[in-house]
C-alpha cells in the first residue's frame, strides 16, 4: 500500500510539473481512477471533438474488472476548460471467493471464484486545468451487476488524468 501511495505521488508530481503551452481540448489521456468499486488505470480516446471512448482497468479486493464507456463531452457552465459527460458502457471481470463489497454497504458472502458482468452508466464533470495537461474528473457511476446479480449500485468516482 505504502509503495502505491508512493508511486502516484511520484506520478501526480510528475504529471503537475509538464506544462502545456496553452488551454485546449486534447485528444487522448491516461491516468488513475479511484471509485467506489475499484481503483485503477484509465485511457481515454475522443473519436470526435465530443465523443470518446474509456476504458479502466479496475483492481478490488480479489479481483479485477475490464470497463468500456463510450461518452458524450460538452461545454458545462459557459467554461471551456470544464466538460459536462455522459455515457455508457460494459463491464467485465473476475473476482475470487470473499466478500463482494458494494459501495450501498449491501456487501455479500461468496464461498467460490465468480464472473463479474454487467452495464455501466457515468455521469461527470472534468476540468482540464489551464496551462497543465492535467485533467481532474468527477462523477457518478451507476452499474447494473447482471452475472452476480441481478443488482443495481451506484458509486462515486475520482479522475486524474494526463492529456496529449
Amino acid at each position: 500500500m505504502k509503495k502505491l501511495l508512493s508511486s502516484t505521488l511520484v506520478l501526480s508530481a510528475f504529471l503537475l510539473l509538464s506544462f502545456r503551452t496553452q488551454a485546449q481540448d486534447y485528444k487522448a489521456a491516461v491516468g488513475l481512477k479511484f471509485g467506489g468499486y475499484e481503483n485503477g488505470f484509465s485511457g481515454k480516446y475522443f473519436t470526435t471533438p465530443d465523443v470518446a471512448l474509456e476504458g479502466l482497468l479496475g483492481f478490488r479486493s480479489h479481483g479485477v474488472v475490464i470497463t468500456g464507456l463510450y461518452e458524450f463531452h460538452q461545454v458545462a457552465f459557459g467554461v471551456k476548460e470544464l466538460k459536462f459527460y455522459y455515457g455508457a458502457g460494459i463491464h467485465i471481470g473476475a473476482e475470487g471467493k470473499g466478500i463482494y463489497r458494494r459501495f450501498n454497504g449491501d456487501d455479500q458472502l461468496y464461498n467460490n471464484d465468480h464472473i463479474l458482468f454487467g452495464i455501466d452508466g457515468v455521469l461527470g464533470l472534468e476540468y482540464l486545468i489551464p496551462q497543465s495537461p492535467i485533467a481532474v474528473s468527477l462523477d457518478l457511476n451507476p452499474r447494473a451487476e447482471l452475472a452476480t446479480g441481478p443488482f443495481f449500485d451506484i458509486a462515486p468516482g475520482l479522475g486524474l488524468k494526463y492529456t496529449f
